[in-house]
């Protein structure tokens, strides 16, 4: 401690110092950190010599190396990080990473990253001192230099998280010479690093597009099939990372249009394998895939001419509630205005028998909801005969019956749009099906909830009307009661269910049977 106590002394004297007796004193603080840290720490907070440091870094180009090493070796210690911080030492350090030798690059680099990890003011600072242009071009200049790149990235992870460090990222090709060394890592822990990084930077549409056009998920996809068939822990963990940014990336409209590149793309070639594979996180990164190709028109039309609607029927025998939910709805969004397919799946009786499975799921209401959903859609799509039939004699019709009262809007008026075409073109087939589910009673108190939405009392009152075509419900309408509900409706603050209650009352009131109406 005597001989740091002379070595912080003379760094004091600094400016009448020669730069042989300042490196010394340097290495002398350097050596008494390595024996003791805790006590050498102390001193160092004691003498004031924060400062003194500041100035070296400023002004003496060939001492300044040193110091940055110095500080470095400080900043490891949690307490230093404040005087550090208080003496400007962070904005001192950038300048150096402007060097163009590594051993600078490297000590600068660590010294800021100690000092101001975990802090966002700081941060922020880094950043509008133009920091980022720095780390890009390290990783461009240096991009075989281990400890370089190690410092780079750690650097990037920590700032990767800001919006104005992404901002700033989007205007440089940080994306490619990512890409570049994601290709080259060998270890876990660098792969993972390198995609915490992208991860965190795929939240920006612009960094997601350049990503793409770097390369990003070809590099993904060759991480999956290295370690597709390994069991080690840290190999699912790359696995579930690379993964998860895979599936960022196709929630930018334009990055997964990019990706999807007219069905040629890697990743839209892979979701076939990754479907049928017995992996469970490639089979979910498949399912969410072929969801996000689906939320474009013209990709569906291309997916349904490749049979894409087939093999996720085929498909559906995974017992993965995630992947089940999100191939159901995936389905759901494929039939959506596509007449054909919907009756081609709506007659297939192991899809039909598994979705009324499912819509028995307790344990998960997510399938529970998308099962019921994908069998509306199949006969609001489809209008075919014979797929109410299929869903009929697969005892479907009384999980539509329930949905009626879902405690979802959007779940209620598309089982009743779809009971509506249901009954309207085969009410024989299902009649004793909606009698047992008591769908007149489920409808009349629809009608009376004053919480019911005028769009749920719309289609609620188009049902009614289709329903009158069959003596036997007519029956019941007529003994629940319906006219006094009814005309209440005819004062309704909503315009629409006025019309519809007045056209109702009027088809209830008339005597003739063969009245039908279809609810838009």
């Amino acid at each position: 401690m005597e001989s740091l106590n002379q070595h912080l002394e003379c760094l004091k004297l600094f400016g009448d110092e020669t730069e042989g007796q300042i490196l010394e004193s340097l290495d002398g603080i350097l050596l008494a950190l390595a024996e003791n840290k805790q006590r050498s720490s102390s001193l160092l907070t004691d003498t004031g010599i924060f400062p003194t440091l500041a100035q070296i870094l400023k002004g003496n180009p060939n001492c300044a190396v040193k110091a940055a090493q110095v500080i470095a070796e400080i900043a490891k210690n949690e307490e230093m990080k404040k005087p550090c911080i208080d003496a400007g030492l962070v904005l001192a350090l950038v300048p150096l990473l402007e060097s163009t030798d590594q051993e600078t690059l490297l000590h600068a680099g660590r010294a800021i990253g100690r000092i101001c990890y975990e802090n966002s003011d700081l941060q922020e600072q880094l950043v509008k001192a133009g920091v980022i242009t720095s780390l890009v071009r390290i990783l461009t200049d240096y991009p075989d230099s281990e400890p370089l790149v190690r410092v780079n990235l750690l650097a990037l992870c920590n700032l990767a998280n800001l919006e104005i460090a992404k901002e700033a990222l989007s205007k440089t090709k940080v994306a490619e010479h990512l890409v570049k060394q994601l290709r080259r890592a060998e270890n876990h822990q660098r792969i993972e690093t390198i995609i915490e990084v992208l991860q965190m930077l795929a939240e920006n549409d612009a960094l997601k597009v350049q990503m793409v056009e770097a390369g990003v998920h070809e590099a993904l996809s060759e991480i999956l099939l290295r370690l597709q068939g390994s069991s080690q822990a840290e190999d699912l963990c790359s696995v579930k990372a690379a993964s998860n940014l895979i599936v960022s990336l196709l929630l930018g409209d334009e990055s997964m249009q990019k990706m999807f590149a007219n069905g040629c793309g890697i990743i839209y070639q892979k979701v076939g394998t990754w479907l049928a594979s017995n992996h469970p996180q490639l089979q979910l990164t498949g399912a969410l895939a072929v969801a996000n190709f689906a939320r474009n028109v013209a990709n569906k039309v291309q997916m349904l001419e490749e049979g894409v609607a087939e093999r996720i029927q085929m498909l559906l025998r995974s017992e993965m509630a995630p992947v089940q939910f999100k191939l159901l709805g995936t389905l759901r969004m494929l039939i959506d205005g596509q007449a054909d397919t919907a009756e081609m799946l709506g007659q297939d009786p192991l899809l039909i028998n598994r979705l009324v499975q499912w819509c028995d799921a307790q344990q998960h209401a997510g399938v529970r909801g998308e099962a019921n959903r994908l069998l509306a859609s199949l006969l609001r799509h489809s209008r075919s005969q014979e797929v109410v039939k299929a869903i009929q004699q697969a005892q479907g019709v009384k999980h539509l019956v329930s949905m009626t009262t879902s405690e979802h809007v959007i779940m209620q008026n598309e089982a009743l749009i779809a009971l509506a075409i249901a009954s309207a073109i085969n009410l024989e087939v299902i009649k004793d099906s909606l009698k047992e589910s008591r769908l007149v009673q489920s409808l009349h108190k629809l009608l009376q909830d004053e919480c019911t939405g005028p769009e749920v009392k719309y289609n609620s009152m188009g049902l009614l009307c289709s329903l009158l075509n069959s003596g036997d419900l007519k029956q019941e309408v007529e003994e629940d009661n319906f006219k006094e509900t009814l005309e209440k409706l005819c004062s309704h603050s909503n315009a629409n269910v006025v019309k519809q209650a007045v056209m109702t009352l009027q088809i209830l009131r008339d005597e003739s049977q063969n009245t039908s109406f279809v609810s838009p």
